[in-house]
Formats: C-alpha cells, sequence, structure tokens
C-alpha cells in the first residue's frame, strides 16, 4: 500500500467520519475511495445488465411465489412466544 501525504479539509473530513460512521481519516478516505469507484461503475454494470440476452426458457420461467412465514434468505427466523 502507498503513502501518500494530502491536505484534507478537516471541517469536511469530520463531516465525512460521522456520516461513515469511521474513526480514523485512514478508514474513512478508503471508505471514500471504494464508494466513489462503485458510484462510478454502476452505469457500465448497468448497461451490462440491460445488454443481456436471455432465452425464452428463462424468461417465461413459472414465477416464484415466497412463503408467508419463511424469513428473508440467510436470516434465521425470530423465536416465536411460547404459550402456556
Amino acid at each position: 500500500m502507498a503513502i501518500t501525504s494530502v491536505d484534507i479539509n478537516k471541517a469536511e473530513l469530520n463531516q465525512a467520519k460521522r456520516l461513515a460512521g469511521t474513526s480514523s481519516t485512514r478508514e474513512t478516505v478508503d471508505l471514500a475511495l471504494r464508494i466513489l469507484i462503485a458510484v462510478r461503475q454502476q452505469p457500465a454494470v448497468v448497461e451490462r445488465i440491460i445488454s443481456r440476452s436471455f432465452e425464452p426458457s428463462q424468461i417465461d420461467a413459472p414465477t416464484i411465489s415466497p412463503i408467508a412465514d419463511a424469513p428473508p434468505a440467510g436470516r434465521t427466523p425470530p423465536p416465536r412466544a411460547v404459550s402456556e
């Protein structure tokens, strides 16, 4: 990792830390860089998704309905109240 020295507006840095929930300048700058890269790459990703071609079998696939009591994927359902 490169060591770089930059002048950063202290008020903006403190505001960025509060908004990001970060405590160090390094952590704040790292997060800001990752967010900037992701935001700037989004249009290209959207264009790739739009330009995809689908087979008729993919378009006409049956709709999957979620089960009413099922928790979202990857989550454990909350414990149910026990009635005595």
